[in-house]
């Protein structure tokens, strides 16, 4: 099923890059608050009205994790979990860029537990309405918030965050080392990256990179790795870890609508330290 962007380019203008991405998101959490099928279920821009448990083990989500937060939160939307690399510990302060339905904010909050806390950011209003439902449904609120704003200017003060978190979201922007230089301006000394997203492992056609529906779908914005360790560290982050996942490219081939996306990049986890 397509997202409806189909033989569409990718715009030149960055704000109207984000107004596509906040629309198709948009979509995503109205149809599958009402129960739909939105978009591509198969993708992580897509969301199918049920949890996929398949497709979410295959992401690294345990049964465990699955099943202890309640249908809403998890809607698919991931290359990967980004909480299991995280290493999270209770009382630690973590912020979810791009934070959805809130699925890892909850899983997190698990771990940090009631003397940590946790803020999910997103810039889709939508999805904000449906995160903080979620919190209530889950018995949540009083360890995750979340924030409508732009992961390029994060709602979030200056070094009160331990652990930085994303799932498959920081392709989607228009200005990812300005993404760096906030996610490293709100960490704390020693404070951790760790996040689960697309790479290009090689360089894209033309045809791939200009098409908006693989761009929303998370792969045409994906970052090459070397420019992605050289942003990190223009950053400030050092201890920089990029691990490349092969199997993921068997899912990412159901994503592009048989566009040989897959050839070309791969979700991998990515992580770093303030110093």
């Amino acid at each position: 099923m397509s997202t409806g962007c189909c033989n569409k380019t990718v715009p030149t203008n960055n704000e109207d890059i984000k107004d596509a991405v906040r629309k198709a998101y948009a979509d995503v959490a109205v149809k599958n608050s009402a129960g739909e099928v939105s978009g591509n279920p198969l993708s992580c821009c897509g969301a199918p009205k049920d949890t996929d448990v398949d497709y979410s083990k295959a992401l690294g989500y345990s049964e465990d994790e699955i099943g202890s937060v309640l249908d809403g939160a998890n809607m698919g939307l991931g290359c990967g979990n980004p909480t299991a690399i995280a290493a999270l510990k209770p009382g630690e302060t973590v912020v979810d860029l791009g934070s959805g339905g809130g699925f890892d904010c909850f899983l997190a909050a698990r771990k940090v537990g009631s003397s940590g806390r946790v803020i999910g950011v997103d810039m889709t209003p939508e999805m904000i309405i449906k995160s903080r439902k979620n919190a209530s449904k889950n018995g949540l609120n009083n360890i995750a918030e979340f924030r409508l704003g732009e992961i390029e200017y994060l709602p979030v003060a200056d070094g009160i965050v331990d652990v930085i978190i994303s799932n498959c979201v920081l392709n989607l922007s228009t200005n990812k080392n300005q993404v760096y230089r906030e996610a490293f301006r709100v960490l704390k000394s020693n404070g951790r990256l760790a996040i689960s997203d697309v790479v290009a492992t090689t360089e894209m056609p033309e045809a791939i990179r200009k098409d908006l529906e693989l761009y929303n779908n998370c792969m045409a914005g994906a970052t090459p790795i070397n420019e992605l360790k050289e942003g990190l560290r223009a950053a400030g982050f050092i201890d920089i870890r990029v691990t490349v996942n092969e199997q993921s490219r068997q899912f990412i081939e159901k994503w592009s609508y048989d566009k040989g996306a897959e050839n070309y990049v791969a979700s991998a986890s990515i992580e770093a330290t303030k110093p």
